[in-house]
């Protein structure tokens, strides 16, 4: 069984530039996009500080986001990587399920990447990333390379969001319908 330590709180910073862009969104009325938790049983306890220092996953994760973008269902994932080559690994069959089933009743599911050796963001339409599962499932790369990835979901620098992800979904939905 899974078990978390301390190396849970890897990518806790993407996490942050993330959650903290959600508020801005939300206060602006853009979308209302929530932090999925991930049910835990704690094992061992710090009861000096306070803190969980073993404990086990209750159940496996789906994704680390969901909401609503202006009436549209959203879901997203967001992974670290710190070379130029993601190894499909970091994802699991069930959030690939996941997303397939969430976009199937009409939403928009995608991964968001943060590249910390470049300091830059990339969307991943779920499209996408279905090339490179299925790509793998037959035998293919078990990964894929940045300079593999559409040049046209780096997410731009923009000025007050930390993550500006909103023009992407569109730009992913604008793609759907050619």
């Amino acid at each position: 069984m899974a078990t978390w330590n301390s190396r849970g709180l890897r990518g806790s910073t993407l996490e942050d530039l993330i959650n903290r862009t959600n508020e801005k969104y939300q206060e602006n009325g853009l979308a209302l996009i929530q932090k999925i938790p991930t049910p835990i049983t704690p094992i061992r306890i710090d009861k000096d500080e306070r803190h969980i220092t073993l404990a086990y996953f209750d159940q496996k994760s789906t994704v680390d986001y969901i909401g609503a973008v202006q009436g549209l269902p959203v879901c997203f994932d967001a992974k670290e990587c710190a070379a130029d080559t993601f190894a499909l690994a970091n994802i699991h069959e069930h959030q690939v399920t996941f997303m397939e089933n969430f976009e199937k009743q009409g939403g928009v599911a995608f991964f968001l990447l943060f590249f910390s050796h470049k300091n830059q963001f990339y969307y991943l339409p779920y499209a996408h990333l279905r090339y490179f599962w299925d790509r793998a499932k037959e035998g293919g790369r078990k990964s894929f390379r940045y300079d593999e990835l559409n040049p046209e979901y780096f997410l731009p620098k923009k000025q007050g969001i930390l993550v500006p992800y909103l023009d992407m979904i569109q730009k992913d939905l604008d793609t759907r319908e050619e």
